[in-house]
């Protein structure tokens, strides 16, 4: 992934990025256990396409499970989708998703 999707090291920084966000935020929290690591690679490659098709739309942020807020919004393993938007969740999903299940998720959200 490139700089189109943030990456906050701690919780502050994740904080700060929903706070100052103009259009919704598509928070991607990942792990690097082993059983984890595996299908947040492969969600890693799809997340980044994603940031790229919808460009100014949304803010894709890249947040570590053990770093960032995950109880807040129900994340209890990784890969995990949440869609914020002004401080409200829109959505959420976890386990690995196609390309397509993806592009379904943000579309009916956005």
């Amino acid at each position: 992934m490139a700089n189109r999707v943030q990456r906050p090291h701690e919780e502050a920084e994740f904080e700060f990025i929903l706070a100052r966000a103009d259009v919704p935020v598509l928070a991607y929290f990942y792990g690097v256990w082993p059983k984890a690591a595996a299908a947040c690679k492969e969600m890693d490659v799809l997340v980044g396409e994603a940031a790229d098709v919808h460009q100014g739309r949304l803010i894709v942020v890249r947040a570590d499970i053990a770093r960032c807020p995950v109880r807040r919004y129900g994340v209890t393993g990784a890969p995990s989708l949440v869609l914020i938007n002004r401080g409200e969740v829109l959505a959420t999903g976890s386990g690995p998703m196609s390309r397509t299940a993806l592009g379904e998720f943000l579309a009916a959200h956005l």
